[in-house]
């Protein structure tokens, strides 16, 4: 299979674990696929966690799960180092920590302080890790899936600004459809059954190659210079709000950095490649622009005061925003 029907397999088989859920699952591809980081928000309940099992089921890859606590400490992500005594000499050697998988499941992150958040900056940028004036690199295949409660929020710590424009998107997770929720309780049912009775074999999973060779393929997908500037009038809307309407003046405080409109890039190419195109068009632009911008804007007190979520600020700058 080539590499596009690998990963288009791997999609198929996480949307059988995780129903209802397909823009979620989407969403999760394009973060692996683009070696970016995921913040993951919803209720408890909604799938997150199943979700990156899913994917760390369906890929030959390692899971690695930390639960952030008020009490963790930075050497509990990251490792440290340990002395080890053999024949009357002594040493140090690097314990490597959780941090050290393929695939980061960093459970309710905005529960521990900031410096355990700050421990993961560095390996979500650099994909690498400091210890003790050492560093260590990361596997070659990466992604941390951050998830967060939105409405828990007393005993935690929110996100820095810094961290949060370390994620190359956030992510939203709703209530499912009836309908959806309907099969996910008859997916669970069968689930039991088949565990009870120890029956059904696993599917071979997907290589990492797959991906490797999937993101040689997206660095090739076509930019046309107008989906260029269209990337970037859009993120400098969020700066100069007042070039547009007032009333985007008195939303947004602040707005993307830079590295918004090199994410904006390379999920726009993501998502034009999962859907079997050559190239990028408006549309695929559109289709990410407010998961990649929503955690990227401050809102303004009058925003807040009016209800006006990062999602709405978003559509009113795509509204005026035009494609060159």
């Amino acid at each position: 299979m080539t590499a596009h029907q690998q990963v288009k397999e791997l999609e198929a088989r996480i949307g059988r674990s995780v129903i209802g859920q397909e823009r979620v699952v989407e969403r999760l591809l394009i973060g692996l696929l683009t070696n970016g980081n995921l913040l993951v928000e919803g209720l408890p309940g909604l799938a997150k966690t199943r979700a990156i099992k899913s994917l760390a089921k369906n890929l030959d890859a390692e899971l690695s799960r930390i639960q952030f606590t008020p009490d963790l400490l930075p050497s509990d992500v990251t490792g440290t180092e340990i002395y080890y005594q053999e024949g009357g000499k002594g040493e140090f050697r690097f314990q490597p920590g959780p941090i050290f998988g393929n695939l980061i499941l960093a459970d309710e992150i905005n529960r521990a302080p900031a410096k355990v958040q700050a421990a993961l900056l560095e390996a979500m940028e650099e994909r690498q890790i400091t210890v003790a004036g050492t560093t260590h690199p990361l596997p070659k295949l990466f992604m941390v899936m951050a998830t967060q409660n939105p409405i828990e929020q007393e005993g935690t710590y929110p996100l820095p600004e810094a961290q949060m424009d370390r994620f190359l998107m956030k992510v939203l997770i709703d209530y499912p459809e009836p309908e959806a929720e309907l099969e996910v309780v008859r997916l669970v049912r069968r689930e039991e059954s088949s565990q009870a009775h120890e029956t059904g074999a696993a599917d071979e999973p997907i290589s990492p190659e797959a991906v490797f060779e999937a993101r040689s393929e997206i660095f090739n997908i076509h930019v046309s210079e107008n989906i260029e500037k269209y990337i970037i009038d859009l993120v400098g809307a969020t700066r100069a709000p007042e070039k547009y309407t007032e009333e985007l003046a008195s939303w947004i405080d602040v707005g993307a950095s830079p590295r918004g409109a090199l994410s904006l890039d390379r999920a726009s190419r993501a998502h034009a490649w999962l859907h079997e195109q050559d190239h990028v068009t408006p549309d695929n632009v559109r289709a990410v622009v407010q998961d990649v911008l929503r955690h990227r804007i401050a809102r303004s007190y009058e925003a807040s005061a009016q209800r006006v979520s990062a999602d709405q600020i978003i559509d009113a700058l795509v509204r005026q925003v035009a494609v060159a």
